[in-house]
């Protein structure tokens, strides 16, 4: 047996909270997606400004996160080692996604989506932190 520990909607909130800090405290404006382990959407926010295409990338990248336990940072890197990264089905390795841990556990991820590639990892990588 395997004890699994599971994302709560308030550990969801925590995040995106997080993230809107990160954003706001550079001037920015994101899309931001935590979803669970699986990759199922728990919490989505857009802020005022930003363009309605990041919502559905959020949602992208935070789910390949998820499923692949991995950064989406990681994998776009390895884009030009392993270019079949980028026709893996149902992936997003865009930069932006960051796994959530709980316990050593994925326990789900979170997307970031409107900024540069850097930045949008930079904005997840400060989400995620909330749950440590």
């Amino acid at each position: 047996m395997i004890d699994t520990k599971l994302l709560e909607l308030g550990d969801a909130r925590a995040v995106v909270e997080a993230a809107k800090k990160e954003a706001a405290a550079n001037g920015w404006k994101i899309s931001v997606c935590v979803v669970d382990a699986g990759g199922h959407p728990i919490l989505y926010e857009r802020m005022d400004g930003v363009a309605p295409a990041t919502a559905r990338i959020s949602m992208e990248k935070a789910r390949t996160a998820a499923i692949f336990r991995l950064a989406t940072a990681i994998m776009e890197d390895r884009i030009p080692d392993r270019l079949g990264t980028m026709v893996l089905p149902g992936a997003a390795p865009l930069k932006g996604g960051v796994p959530l841990m709980a316990a050593g556990q994925v326990v789900g991820a979170v997307g970031i989506s409107g900024l540069a590639p850097q930045q949008d990892h930079q904005v997840g990588e400060a989400a995620a932190a909330a749950l440590k």
